[in-house]
Order: structure tokens, then C-alpha cells, then sequence
């Protein structure tokens, strides 16, 4: 199995088409049949289910549709940085982030590095600490930013970013917790909750005590926003970071703290034992110095 093989089987599931996928590739269309037969030969499975009109994956094919995806992008990744590693004007950085209004801080490092190195390349994806992490171990990220404690201080390297988030209730101005000045535990027992998965079972479960039992959790979003859209339509009641959703006026929706007063760092992590690209490591520094300052 190789590389060339694995992407000309990823065109083919997301084009659902040979002969789409071939002139996607610029390959003809019996080399790409020849090279997934091949495929499927060498893995003993049958990988696709192929119809008239259209090529439908089998579950062999869609396991190894997650674990080519993979394998491509970290093939992509270390030709990216073998080529950059000469390249003192630019290169590539990944970046895996949690949601956070202090993601500006990190924004704004990468405009002023770009200035600096005008042929840099930065890739975002977002996602919870679970994922974020996956990634990073993969070494399909250079840099993780996540909201919750380092998960291991013997594999990663962190550092603080400079201010905490707050914790709060989103909700509908016209929900009856609205006319509060900030919301406890005891306020949001019997109410519909939303949250993501991860913070529910960590830095709420924290804030709520010997009352966590008593929460329910209606639905688990992985972005603030779509958990707003549902407190918005009065079907509960968001807990989030304060900032993540827009409640200026009009927008019907308001924010109230909680109290006691629940705060989250985030923090800017990356492997222990990991090498970094000349690029990573001068962006690493321009960080680090910048957040000692704030």
C-alpha cells in the first residue's frame, strides 16, 4: 500500500464517481480501476459496492476512508515541512483550537509573524481537547490550543494564555432566569441545559458540587453558537464562555454569570518529544514573549 494508492482511492469516495475521480486525478480511468483492485487485493476486503452510475463505499472501505484521511494529511504535512525546512520567509503551521475570544491573542501573533514571514501558510481546525489532542499526537498539528487542563504535563509543553474565560447562562431575554443578575446552581435545577459533552462532565460537574446530579443536560453542542440557536427558540438554557455569543441588543439573547463565579484557562500546547520545524519554533518564540508581556 502507498501513498499514491490511498489518495486515488480517497477522490474516488468522495467523487462517488470513477470516471469523476480520474479526471480529478489526470490519470485514466482503467489505471485508476487497475490500482483500487490492487488495493482491495492487497487488503483482502472489498472496498467498494459499484453500481451502475456510482461507486458506494462498504464498511472496510469507509474504515479505511478515516484512516487514509489520516495518513495522507501527515504524508502531506512532512513534505510541506521538508521543503520549508530552507524556507526562511514562510512555511506551514497547523493549529488545532478550542472555541475562546482569547483565540485573538493567538490571532493577532499570527498576523504580526505573517508580516514578518510573508510566505507563511497556517491551517485552523477546531474541536474539543479530545480532538484537538488526537491530532497533535497524530503529528497532524504543530500547535493545540484547549480550555481545560493539560491532560499530561509529561507528553506536553504549555504555556498560559494571558487572561481566563467566564463562565455564564445563555438564554432567551424573555426566559424567566432573564431578570436575574447572575445564575446558580439552584436556579438551573429543572431546567433544560445545553453544553458541550466535555465541559458538562468536567467544568461543570466542578462548579455545580453535591447539586451535579441534579442537572439536565438536554442536548451536547460542540459550538456555542448552535447551542444558542436552541436557547434562542426558549428550549434551554446555554452554559458557555462568556463572548462566544453575540447578546448585544437585539440580538434576543443575554448573558448572566454564574455565581459563584466559574473561570477556565486555555493554554497553548505542543508534544514534549515532538520536532518542530524551523518555522514552528520561531513562531513558538515570538508567542511565548509576547504572552510573558500581557
Amino acid at each position: 500500500m502507498d501513498i499514491r494508492s490511498l489518495r486515488y482511492f480517497l477522490a474516488v469516495a468522495r467523487e462517488e464517481n470513477m470516471t469523476r475521480a480520474a479526471e480529478q486525478l489526470h490519470v485514466t480511468q482503467p489505471t485508476l480501476s487497475k490500482t483500487l483492485r490492487s488495493l482491495e487485493d492487497e487488503l483482502g476486503k472489498k472496498l467498494f459496492i459499484r453500481r451502475s452510475f456510482s461507486i458506494r463505499l462498504t464498511d472496510e472501505g469507509m474504515l479505511l476512508r478515516d484512516r487514509a484521511e489520516d495518513l495522507v494529511a501527515m504524508a502531506d504535512k512532512i513534505e510541506q515541512e521538508f521543503m520549508s525546512l530552507d524556507d526562511i520567509t514562510g512555511g506551514e503551521l497547523y493549529f488545532g483550537l478550542a472555541e475562546s475570544y482569547q483565540i485573538r491573542y493567538l490571532a493577532r501573533e499570527i498576523s504580526r509573524f505573517k508580516a514578518a514571514y510573508p510566505g507563511l501558510n497556517y491551517h485552523i481546525t477546531s474541536g474539543d481537547t479530545e480532538q484537538v489532542t488526537e491530532k497533535l499526537d497524530k503529528g497532524l498539528l504543530d500547535f493545540g490550543v484547549i480550555c481545560s487542563e493539560v491532560p499530561d504535563t509529561r507528553k506536553y509543553n504549555y504555556i498560559t494564555f494571558p487572561h481566563t474565560d467566564i463562565w455564564g447562562a445563555v438564554m432567551a431575554e424573555s426566559h424567566p432566569l432573564a431578570n436575574k443578575r447572575v445564575i446558580t446552581v439552584d436556579d438551573l435545577i429543572g431546567v433544560p441545559l445545553f453544553c458541550s459533552e466535555q465541559s458538562w462532565e468536567r467544568e461543570v460537574k466542578e462548579w455545580a458540587g453535591k447539586q451535579y446530579s441534579k442537572l439536565s443536560l438536554e442536548g451536547s453542542f460542540r459550538l456555542s453558537f448552535n447551542g444558542s440557536m436552541f436557547a434562542l427558540e426558549g428550549l434551554g438554557v446555554l452554559l458557555t464562555f462568556e463572548h462566544l455569543v453575540d447578546c448585544s441588543e437585539g440580538s434576543r439573547l443575554i448573558f448572566r454569570r454564574l455565581d459563584p463565579v466559574k473561570e477556565s484557562s486555555f493554554y497553548l500546547i505542543w508534544g514534549k518529544y515532538q520536532v518542530l520545524t524551523p518555522i514552528a519554533e520561531r513562531f513558538l518564540k515570538q508567542i511565548t514573549q509576547a504572552f510573558s508581556r500581557q
